[in-house]
């Protein structure tokens, strides 16, 4: 079967809608975050070689150059996220006929929970890296397109939430307390840190406050 990278958007969005246990919310994240990074991306893009837009020149070749660099690691943690998902519905398959088999099942289990609460919370720090990238494209970059800009905020945010969410679904069922201690606090980081951003680009947007309320 071909990585779910390379799938066509409507074969992905099918596989999505179907009885198949992944992708899931963790990989639509993570493609959420991928087209953040490509617009933030594309404005940068379209502001270079502009001489209106000389004095950002140099800030948005480097904007472009780091945003195609997450651009390319998230849309790998579509694959990621899944295959996080498959080892632990592997595990929940292991014979329990026994109590040596039983041991082993729920230490495999568990490893399973801890992979499928990682990767998305790689996919959250990741996708918080766009939140200056969209903050300045929006700010300093071509205003022909600053609502791509804008999407790319909206999406990223989406993304860094959705990864979270998978996150915190995964701690509930971990019996590693310092584990769990460890990713929730910077759970708990992160979903600020999103929610904060999001606030500052819709009032810069001209968003009614009630509506972010």
């Amino acid at each position: 079967m071909a990585e779910l990278k390379d799938l066509s958007i409507e074969e992905f969005a099918a596989l999505a809608a179907s009885d198949a246990p992944a992708p899931g919310g963790g990989s639509v994240s993570a493609v959420a975050g991928a087209l953040a990074a490509a617009l933030a991306e594309m404005v940068a893009n379209l502001t270079v070689g502009k001489a209106k837009y000389a004095d950002a020149e140099e800030e948005m070749k480097e904007i472009a150059a780091k945003g195609a660099e997450i651009r390319k690691t998230l849309v790998d943690d579509i694959e990621r996220d899944s295959e996080s998902f498959t080892l632990y519905m592997k595990a929940l398959r292991m014979p329990k006929d026994t109590e040596e088999q039983k041991a082993v099942r729920r230490e495999a289990m568990q490893n399973g929970l801890k992979e499928a609460a990682r990767v998305p919370l790689s996919v959250a720090r990741t996708a918080a890296e766009i939140f200056p990238l969209a903050e300045a494209v929006i700010a300093r970059g071509n205003t022909n397109a600053v609502t791509d800009g804008l999407v790319a905020a909206m999406m990223a945010r989406t993304a860094v939430i959705g990864a979270l969410f998978n996150v915190k679904i995964n701690l509930e069922s971990i019996k590693d307390e310092e584990f769990v201690k460890a990713t929730s606090e910077e759970v708990a980081v992160l979903e600020k840190k999103a929610v904060a951003f999001e606030q500052k680009i819709l009032a810069q947007a001209g968003v009614s406050k009630s509506v972010t309320e």
